[in-house]
């Protein structure tokens, strides 16, 4: 008798145990999202490879089908390995691979929404680091890999962690090789100009006016094409951080304005919102009226190119549009 009474007092206390777990999690997500979140642990049969990533370790099912993508960088990237997400986080910056996004559902513009991402029914998401705020309650709901993101400047590096965590190592080699392959024809139609063209990158905020580094995304890629840099911003990143405190951009103010000087100056105004845009792009029309930047040598040559806003990156995508961009200004145009 005394044995049934302990059985069953183990029992309860499991029992018990497990009640406060679950309300934990449902008190957890009410918190976050200001109301309650049905959270439905998933569990699976299906064969999967243990990824490590900066939240922990993700059981990745080796097919998956129903991805969901945290931010912009992690949706391109997903994109460009041949995953198309059923949902995604996307901003007016995801808005250039609209041709990608048919049946996207959109679970949010900058936060993505727990309840939609739930109702998605995912196998797997996918995210930066910056999501850590959430990975306890992601990872309940799907498998969840985060990946490492200080800087655009890495992207090569992030889009082969996707690559290999996601089992899509020759694909992500494929579209490197084409990446380059592509570089490649735009140094031999350059021929000489190659190395007599100083590109400038300026970015233009509701606010600022910054110009855009060596190791910046943007900065890469030129790097990649065998472009120079006028000498404000040909700064490494490990100089960058101690000059400015940013490895990819410094703000300049209307008594800097030369340093956004080059032989042709590429330039956008692309913010994460409507109003941000607009707002920019008012400042550029104030630049613009600026006698100091009417006396800056590419725009008295009319070699001022406003671009979109893929400039910033973060990702293959991106990169390959800057290209686009190359061929277009730098060789196509008279």
């Amino acid at each position: 008798m005394n044995d049934i009474y302990i059985k069953i007092k183990s029992l309860t206390r499991w029992l018990r145990f497990g009640i406060a777990i679950f309300c934990s999690l449902l008190l957890a997500v009410a918190c976050h999202r200001g109301g309650s979140l049905p959270i439905r642990d998933y569990t699976t049969n299906a064969a999967c490879r243990q990824v490590e990533h900066t939240a922990g370790i993700a059981c990745i099912p080796e097919k998956f089908e129903r991805v969901v993508t945290l931010d912009g960088v992690s949706l391109e990237n997903a994109i460009a390995l041949g995953i198309k997400p059923v949902g995604s986080v996307i901003s007016d910056f995801s808005s250039y691979w609209q041709e990608y996004l048919t049946g996207v559902k959109n679970i949010g513009v900058d936060e993505p929404n727990l309840e939609s991402i739930l109702a998605l029914k995912p196998d797997l998401i996918l995210g930066l680091d910056y999501r850590q705020d959430i990975y306890n309650i992601t990872s309940k709901i799907a498998p969840t890999a985060l990946f490492k993101f200080e800087n655009s400047g890495q992207w090569k590096e992030i889009f082969t962690n996707y690559s290999l965590a996601l089992g899509k190592r020759e694909v992500g080699e494929t579209v490197m090789k084409n990446y380059y392959r592509r570089l490649e024809e735009f140094k031999q139609k350059m021929g000489n100009d190659l190395s007599k063209i100083k590109v400038s990158v300026v970015r233009i905020y509701p606010n600022n006016i910054n110009i855009y580094l060596l190791d910046s995304f943007c900065g890469k890629v030129l790097q990649d094409a065998g472009l120079s840099r006028p000498e404000s911003q040909n700064i490494k990143e490990s100089q960058a951080i101690k000059l400015f405190g940013n490895s990819v951009q410094v703000s300049i103010g209307n008594e800097l304005i030369e340093q956004a000087d080059g032989d042709v100056i590429f330039i956008w105004t692309g913010q994460n919102t409507s109003q941000g845009n607009e707002t920019a792009k008012k400042n550029l029309e104030q630049l613009q009226s600026n006698p100091i930047w009417k006396n800056l040598k590419a725009v008295k040559k009319n070699k001022v190119y406003l671009v979109p806003s893929y400039w910033i990156g973060s990702g293959i995508l991106a990169a390959n549009a800057i290209v686009d961009d190359l061929f277009k200004y730098l060789i196509n145009t008279p």
